[in-house]
């Protein structure tokens, strides 16, 4: 294996950097997320990455329903034992990469939004807060239209954690 740099040049590494990746997630991703994060090295081309990708879910490493990818336990084993042979600066720009990612996949699972139609027009917007276990907070709105729900939705999806903080100071004052 050739190694300049820190920098991945062979095949079998850009498999090893995929599954080291996905071991770390705490769920499934896109291929751009994925690739975005396999991508962090300089020495890989977008071609060699979804040939690699391809070939893992051919092997039976990975699992894609076809719009997300996960890892597999065979994939979860031959990662842990190939892993070390990853060059270090690659693996450390990897969790980094990583790391922001579950932060923010975490987030994504703990806010949960939906809208149904009234029967006398609007829409009924259900926005909750879990904390991995259960809601922590839900609250139903009243929306006039379909673009009125979704910026309800998007603004709490964008503000979760401040609604939550804001309404049990509000609750809580004296």
């Amino acid at each position: 294996m050739e190694q300049r740099h820190g920098f991945i040049h062979d095949k079998i590494e850009i498999k090893i950097l995929i599954l080291f990746i996905l071991r770390r997630l705490p769920e499934p991703v896109t291929l751009d997320t994925l690739s975005a994060l396999t991508l962090c090295d300089g020495g890989i081309t977008y071609f060699d990455f979804t040939e690699c990708l391809a070939e893992l879910v051919e092997t039976g490493h990975i699992e894609t329903d076809g719009h997300t990818y996960a890892i597999t336990e065979k994939g979860r084993m031959n990662g842990e034992i190939t892993e070390n042979s990853l060059p270090y600066s690659v693996r450390v720009k990897a969790e980094e990469g990583v790391g922001q990612m579950r932060t923010e996949l975490m987030r994504r699972s703990a806010i949960n939004t939906s809208r149904t139609v009234r029967r006398k027009g609007g829409y009924t917007v259900h926005l909750s807060l879990s904390d991995g276990v259960s809601e922590i907070c839900a609250i139903d709105l009243f929306a006039a239209s379909e673009k009125q729900a979704k910026a309800l939705e998007n603004g709490f999806i964008k503000n979760a954690e401040k609604i939550y903080n804001g309404l049990i100071r509000l609750i809580l004052q004296e």
